[in-house]
């Protein structure tokens, strides 16, 4: 298995196989095949039924069948991104978010939500559910309550759950391993400004 070279800042622990061998291994494993050249996939496809797991995850929860409005899923990412200082996480979503139409000041306001005032009281609720389940591993009573008032399906609800575990395990995968941008984008969009526990080398 070929590995490419090292990407700009990489600390990265395993190496990243090229764009095209990821391609046809993404491809083996019915993977979309957007997903191929991120360079977290260019190192998870070392483990192709691992990657296949993964990605089938991201794949229901981002492209198709998902229940949860893909609005309050991108405040749960950057929130995650932010509070973990991961500069993929909240790099490669910003730009996602901002495809979808969601305004710069929403997502900007994930950075310190209890304060902002663009924020509906959807979004208020599922980023102190995403804020309590990074602090204490579950939901509260009262803050569940108040996502039931906005998030009404059960399908919805188990997403919300599963997302922010989702995000929180790739936040750690991404940190852990050291695995960068890809090419020509910016780090912490759209101004650079990064969180005090982001790592100073990418």
């Amino acid at each position: 298995m070929t590995a490419a070279p090292p990407a700009r800042g990489s600390a990265l622990r395993i190496p990243m196989m090229s764009v095209e061998e990821a391609r046809a291994i993404a491809a083996r494993e019915g993977l979309p095949a957007i997903m191929a050249p991120l360079s977290v996939f260019r190192v998870l496809l070392h483990h192709p039924a691992l990657a296949r797991s993964l990605g089938g995850l991201l794949k229901m929860l981002l492209l198709e069948g998902n229940h949860l409005d893909g609005r309050l899923r991108e405040l749960i990412i950057m929130r995650i991104g932010w509070l973990t200082g991961s500069n993929y996480e909240w790099t490669q979503h910003w730009r996602f978010a901002r495809d979808m139409g969601i305004p710069e000041n929403v997502l900007l306001a994930c950075r310190s939500w209890e304060s902002a005032t663009v924020l509906s009281a959807a979004d208020r609720a599922i980023l102190r559910a995403t804020d309590e389940t990074m602090d204490t591993g579950r939901i509260s009573e009262s803050t569940w309550a108040e996502c039931e008032r906005h998030v009404t399906s059960i399908q919805a609800r188990l997403e919300l759950v599963v997302a922010i575990g989702n995000w929180r395990t790739f936040s750690q995968l991404l940190l852990t391993l050291g695995i960068p941008l890809e090419d020509g984008l910016d780090n912490w969009m759209p101004d650079g400004v990064r969180p005090a526990r982001a790592p100073a080398d990418f």
